[in-house]
């Protein structure tokens, strides 16, 4: 089946250039060596590599599932008090309680746990160094746990409050780093610049962009940061945003004055990427450019934009997926893939900065809108005086 469908789909019928009935030959003969379908998928996998081409993906199948232990989470980091031997909540991570996929287990309404109180015990079970606080939480999915916690560690104010776990705080943890990094911008710019965020261009990204974009439409300045981007489909959609330009004015009986088109910014723009930005997340930032709506700044991007629609089933509901399209440019030229996104301001973020919470990327985006905005400041012009009421001359 993955050999046939290639053959119909791939984007380029030649194969690129490969004889694809050989290949398929050759790889099948190592069938019968093979034991496991961990194998399987390893064959496969070098077989559609053979068109080294991106998105060839292949994986599922009839192989062994490993027992999950489900675990509930809290949405926080732990500290230690090495001296009193037990842990406390050293950062609560907030969420967004408005939202299920982003709820924070400790900021719900009643919950009074805060940064710096002791977690003593869960659902009576004692918890002291060096037990791992996350192995009272096995098998808390889906019900509520009580907490014993304490102001200090010796059990001032110690009560029990209930909570009820979440599977997963990886959206708790991005949420706080774009909050972060919005804070930093919005500080280091007196409040003329924007951030937002797009951890995909899918579902989420489009969320994202919709919460953080419109809030800020009325910013000097903005930069878009589509750094560890996943990918997906939306890029047009975004761009077709970013891109609207100011061509009239309108206003009410307050003076307030509004952009034609509406939902615009009207600002300069950046837009931060670097080698794990993929897929549409190179895309992106290559036509951000190409409309001319601001520099790329950060790193190369990862250099994959042939394009899949979805995973193709195999029998043993196992899956792989087709390249069925690719980009190139008005000079009929194949851009992006095997090479990537190139940065017009190369910037690396170090490890040790990193630790050390730098964000030298971040940094460069702030300070080139700044400059931008200091030295050609894009404002909103001003209404006319409301008498005459109309043109002169009636035009």
């Amino acid at each position: 089946d993955t050999w046939r469908w290639y053959r119909d789909f791939f984007y380029d019928a030649n194969m690129h250039g490969r004889d694809w009935k050989k290949m398929g030959d050759t790889y099948r003969a190592w069938v019968a060596d093979l034991s496991s379908r961990a194998d399987l998928n390893w064959l496969l996998s070098q077989m559609v590599g053979e068109l080294c081409v991106s998105h060839t993906y292949v994986g599922g199948g009839d192989e062994p599932r490993a027992k999950r232990v489900p675990t509930g989470l809290l949405g926080v980091d732990f500290g230690v008090d090495e001296k009193a031997g037990r842990y406390f909540i050293k950062r609560i991570y907030p969420g967004d309680n408005a939202r299920e996929s982003y709820r924070s287990p400790l900021t719900e309404p009643g919950i009074n746990v805060k940064e710096g109180h002791y977690l003593l015990a869960v659902d009576g079970r004692e918890l002291r160094v060096p037990t791992d606080p996350d192995s009272l939480f096995v098998n808390t999915l889906d019900r509520t746990v009580t907490l014993t916690v304490a102001d200090d560690p010796a059990g001032k104010n110690r009560r029990n409050v209930t909570v009820k776990p979440i599977t997963d705080e990886l959206n708790l943890r991005m949420k706080a780093w774009i909050d972060h990094n919005r804070e930093k911008v919005d500080k280091a710019s007196g409040g003329k610049i924007g951030y937002l965020y797009l951890v995909d261009m899918d579902e989420q990204g489009m969320n994202q962009f919709i919460s953080q974009f419109y809030p800020q439409v009325r910013m000097q300045g903005l930069i878009v940061d589509v750094r560890y981007n996943h990918g997906g489909f939306i890029d047009q959609i975004v761009l077709e945003r970013l891109r609207r330009v100011l061509v009239g004015m309108g206003v009410n009986r307050q003076g307030v004055p509004s952009p034609i088109p509406q939902q615009m910014l009207h600002g300069h723009m950046a837009c931060l990427l670097n080698h794990y930005s993929a897929s549409d997340g190179d895309i992106f930032p290559y036509y951000f450019k190409k409309y001319g709506l601001g520099p790329l700044i950060g790193e190369r991007t990862w250099g994959g934009v042939r394009g899949i629609r979805g995973y193709w089933p195999l029998s043993d509901s196992g899956y792989v997926t087709i390249p069925e399209d690719s980009l190139y440019g008005l000079d009929s030229q194949w851009v992006i893939e095997n090479h990537g996104v190139d940065p017009d301001i190369e910037v690396d973020n170090l490890p040790g900065d990193e630790m050390a919470g730098r964000d030298a990327q971040l940094e460069t985006a702030i300070k080139f809108v700044m400059d931008k905005i200091t030295s050609n400041p894009m404002t909103l012009p001003p209404p006319p005086p409301l008498q005459p009421p109309y043109p002169p001359n009636g035009r």
